[in-house]
């Protein structure tokens, strides 16, 4: 583990078959979300597998913009968030349309940005007769143009052989061991900045700014009482977007790329405001990653509090974000700095969690005793048996059960062995993923 999934935007003009080429390369995997209530999933990013490379590939145009002369506003915010974001940068083009004013502008600002950019020129449906057409596009000054047909699923091979080429070799990008990288997440102006600076505030001792390795995004290190941390900042480059989905499209872009780098993502909620919608969504995208998570109400010096308002906050995020139960909740105020010192702790003791090892004896005795209190389910007269239980890999911890029939094991007592492990082994802050086989199966 450690090592973050390389992230691979594709951007280009509305039109040119950005959507149907995210989709096939998606694949049908991109809508199977069982056993995790709650989240939606924006079809904005997807997890891609292509021979031995596993990716995270980004849609920047997922949005449809109003009016014509805003294409081109939009296309190069588009393709902002891309070099800010993604380690290749997947290019697509129209053959029928040629290449147009906007491409070139476009072509320019990818090449300044010195990422890994593929060209793809797409709707090229005969490989042969068409391939004349493609040749215009090494004008673009991109490298060869690569011919496919997102909509035929031509070419999608050599494309993604191309995107891969530029993925770094093995773990050149040695982790640290004893480093806890924290992305801190949430909504703009819910007082992102301000919680790092007033961790960074207090002479603590600050090693100097690191630009990430890969992105552009400035990596703070510090260590605090002899553990080290990495704040990974999501902010990124401010703008002032008339158009307000864009923003909320962009910042979660944004969260994804950071919290696949993370060990624990921090979701900051705004107190005044509550949790909306965009939080959800972006505690989603950590929850689904499999990310240590903590969520933290910041500004809750400005609140006008009585006995009943910590109570009535805790219900609310309960509700909504119930896939969550297992991240646990800090009141602070990044201005007054209020609590920050207990949001590390915590830090440090979910990530502690998320790398928890329990050996397969103490989790054999957990679970004959979680059968004995709840006998497992049966379902037609046939009972579910489940012969053993072992941890196959940390962050999250993730267990295999052995069971005589998978379709026996439903969701609700799977649930009742998550509980009954946390109860066991603490486990806070962090999700825990099941495999159920059954037995004889192969691995």
């Amino acid at each position: 583990m450690g090592k973050a999934k390389p992230i691979v935007a594709v951007v280009g003009r509305p039109n040119v078959g950005k959507s149907t080429l995210f989709n096939k390369l998606a694949g049908e995997r991109i809508s199977i979300v069982q056993d995790k209530p709650g989240v939606t999933r924006d079809r904005i990013y997807a997890d891609v597998d292509w021979l031995k490379y596993k990716f995270t590939l980004i849609d920047t145009g997922g949005m449809e913009p109003g009016a014509e002369d805003i294409i081109l506003r939009q296309i190069i915010v588009q393709a902002q968030i891309a070099i800010e974001t993604a380690d290749v940068i997947v290019f697509v083009t129209d053959v029928k349309q040629g290449v147009t004013e906007d491409d070139m502008q476009v072509a320019n600002m990818l090449r300044k940005s010195k990422k890994p950019v593929v060209l793809a020129v797409n709707k090229v449906d005969e490989m042969r007769r068409e391939n004349l057409d493609v040749y215009e596009f090494y004008g673009l000054g991109m490298g060869d143009p690569i011919a496919i047909s997102a909509g035929q699923m031509l070419g999608l091979g050599d494309l993604l052989d191309a995107v891969t080429s530029h993925f770094p070799e093995g773990s050149d990008e040695i982790e640290e061991e004893d480093v806890i990288r924290v992305a801190i997440i949430g909504k703009p102006n819910a007082g992102k900045s301000s919680l790092v600076n007033n961790i960074l505030g207090e002479e603590r001792l600050i090693v100097s700014d690191i630009p990430g390795t890969t992105r552009d995004a400035i990596d703070t290190p510090i260590v605090v009482d002899g553990q080290k941390y990495v704040f990974i900042d999501t902010a990124g480059i401010r703008r002032k977007s008339k158009i307000k989905e864009d923003i909320e499209k962009f910042s979660i872009i944004r969260a994804v790329a950071a919290v696949e780098r993370c060990d624990v993502a921090v979701l900051v909620i705004d107190a005044n405001e509550g949790v909306t919608d965009q939080d959800t969504k972006v505690a989603g995208i950590a929850h689904e990653r499999g990310k240590a998570a903590i969520i933290a109400v910041n500004k809750w010096d400005s609140i006008e509090k009585d006995d009943k308002t910590m109570n009535q906050y805790l219900k609310d995020i309960g509700n909504e974000l119930s896939y969550m139960p297992y991240a646990p909740r800090v009141f602070i105020s990044a201005k007054t700095g209020q609590r920050v010192n207990k949001l590390i702790d915590t830090i440090r003791v979910v990530n502690e969690n998320h790398a928890m090892r329990v050996s397969t004896g103490v989790l054999n005795d957990v679970l004959v005793e979680a059968m004995a209190m709840q006998q497992p389910p049966s379902d037609k007269g046939k009972q579910l048996r489940i012969y053993y239980m072992t941890q196959v890999s940390i962050k999250p911890p993730t267990f295999v059960i052995f069971v005589n029939d998978k379709e026996l094991l439903h969701f609700s007592y799977k649930r009742y062995l998550e509980n009954q492990l946390r109860e066991a082994f603490g486990f806070a802050g962090t999700p825990i993923h099941f495999i159920v086989r059954e037995k004889g199966e192969k691995e």
